[in-house]
């Protein structure tokens, strides 16, 4: 760990640079490439001089358009250095989707590589902020850049001569790259809220620094710890738990594409894997794969613990798990606006099955409507305070008042307290489905279902899954006279919304139940629960 804490995450990784330069920080799950800590640092700066070729300084926002890789990695910590925003974008969502956040958050360049770009290239004339593309090769990594500006006639500039930035001799300077305080924006990281519109969490140098200490120190992470990164890094969980949390002890990171239950434990025994992240989804299909237990030809020998979040795991799929794999699962609870985990259970045998936990270093407490503290075993809004919680949220004043009302965070989740601290997340104040870790909307989806021609009312609800925990279904009202198909809607969705938002099943009712105002009534709607 390091000695005395670093003022920003540039200065976390090269003290660890400083410390252990041959040791090795990054490997790729494919086995082509592994990077040295020092490694690491170098083609984090030469991706911070590429990005400043691009114009970008301190305080500009770079969007990360991109799939688990290397260069994801780099280009964050390359942002980190210079002291601009890193944007992390999710690579599931559609082009329109990628618009709004994009355009809301003032980008001033995206990176992405080939087989996303055609998501970016269809808005990169229409967002006003967007100077340049970076794009990254997809078979050999090289980088080469498309302007996104302008000329003077008011058209599309050519796309520049592809250019690699991959040149050893290129000039690394970084004596000239501003100093960044611990109040100073690392990531800005977008959230859906309950209007449905998209909100940009702004995660300070010191958020990430607190947490990934919180983290490492709560799981009694060493230099010996090595994680496997499956979870994407679009979201904070794989970027503070399995990368910044390691980094902070001077472990190492196993980074896989994605996550496969095929190969997950070749994976974990040939690299001496000590913990992962994951989510419920995911035991769920290890149990599944896995019914007898270990795969033959595997040693789990070095392996610690699974971490899980983003959903509470049902009972029966952690107990399974355990019992096949005989490696414990950890329990946490965290938003984005706590830059990751607030609570986990204890790494040892005070694990309580079914609970978040205890808090990890911020407070954590359950307040009743009017803000006020409630007793052991009271269901109310868990509320958050501590050096890990969010600046506020970009460009919305009233939604950030609204959400640190009372000098509290509130997380919109509904939970208790036991007699000894443990929490429990009962059920959420918002009408938000989470589909195998991913947070959906239901009002998102409602407003395009509003845009068919043909329905007249519609509702989103989150239904039970074994698998996925929670699945998306829709009910519609047709307008009088027309008639509709469920793969007429479905593929009206799926042309306007990321595949996991879309809806799985709809079903057509006569009439959806209103209250006295107007308000659909979702709650008396037929689903499974």
């Amino acid at each position: 760990m390091p000695e005395r804490s670093p003022e920003n995450v540039r200065r976390l990784l090269e003290g660890q640079v400083a410390k252990t330069p041959d040791k090795v920080f990054l490997l790729l799950e494919s086995g082509e490439r592994e990077f040295t800590y020092r490694e690491f640092d170098e083609e984090v700066n030469r991706a911070a001089n590429a990005l400043v070729e691009l114009g970008v300084s301190k305080g500009d926002r770079v969007s990360l358009l991109l799939s688990n890789r290397a260069e994801y990695l780099t280009f964050y910590f390359a942002c980190f250095k210079l002291g601009a925003w890193a944007g992390p974008v999710n690579s599931l969502l559609k082009s329109q989707e990628i618009e709004f956040i994009v355009t809301n958050s003032e980008s001033k360049v995206v990176v992405t590589e080939s087989s996303l770009y055609p998501r970016i290239d269809q808005a990169r004339l229409r967002i006003n902020s967007i100077e340049n593309v970076l794009v990254i090769d997809d078979p050999g990594g090289e980088w080469s850049v498309v302007s996104a500006q302008l000329d003077a006639g008011n058209k599309p500039r050519q796309p520049k001569d592809r250019s690699s930035y991959n040149d050893s001799d290129r000039q690394l300077a970084t004596d000239h790259w501003p100093l960044t305080t611990p109040q100073d924006e690392a990531v800005i990281i977008y959230t859906s809220g309950t209007t449905g519109k998209p909100k940009g969490v702004l995660l300070t140098h010191g958020n990430l620094l607190c947490n990934a200490k919180q983290i490492a120190e709560w799981l009694r992470l060493t230099e010996e710890d090595r994680s496997l990164m499956i979870m994407p890094l679009f979201h904070v969980n794989a970027l503070m738990t399995t990368c910044l949390a390691a980094l902070w002890v001077g472990g190492s990171v196993v980074l896989a594409p994605r996550f496969s239950a095929s190969r997950h434990w070749e994976t974990v025994s040939k690299y001496d894997v000590t913990y992962f992240g994951s989510v419920a989804t995911m035991l769920s299909m290890l149990n599944n794969s896995y019914p007898r237990g270990t795969p033959p030809n595997t040693d789990l020998s070095r392996l610690r613990f699974a971490l899980c979040g983003s959903a509470p795991v049902p009972v029966e799929v952690l107990k399974t798990f355990e019992s096949l794999f005989n490696c414990p699962v950890i329990e946490g609870y965290g938003l984005s606006e706590s830059t990751c985990r607030a609570t986990f259970n204890p790494p040892d045998a005070g694990r309580r099955i079914g609970s978040i936990g205890l808090p990890i270093g911020n407070e954590i407490k359950v307040f009743d409507d009017n803000d006020h503290e409630l007793a052991v075993g009271e269901v109310g809004e868990l509320v958050l305070r501590g050096p890990n919680i969010m600046k506020g949220y970009y460009k919305n004043e009233a939604a950030t008042r609204e959400a640190f009302r009372s000098g509290w965070f509130h997380t919109g989740d509904l939970g208790s307290r036991d007699r000894d601290g443990f929490f429990y997340v009962v059920d959420r104040k918002s009408d938000m489905i989470i589909r195998g870790g991913e947070n959906i909307y239901p009002r998102e989806i409602d407003e395009v279902l509003y845009q068919h021609p043909k329905v007249q009312d519609a509702a989103t609800v989150g239904e039970k899954d074994d698998l996925y925990g929670e699945e998306v279904k829709s009910f519609i009202v047709l307008r009088g006279g027309q008639q509709a198909t469920e793969e007429d809607i479905l593929s009206f969705c799926r042309q306007r919304l990321a595949d996991f938002k879309c809806p799985k099943s709809i079903e057509f009712l006569s009439e959806i139940p209103k209250g006295p105002t107007g308000k659909l009534l979702k709650r008396k709607l037929p689903r499974r629960k």
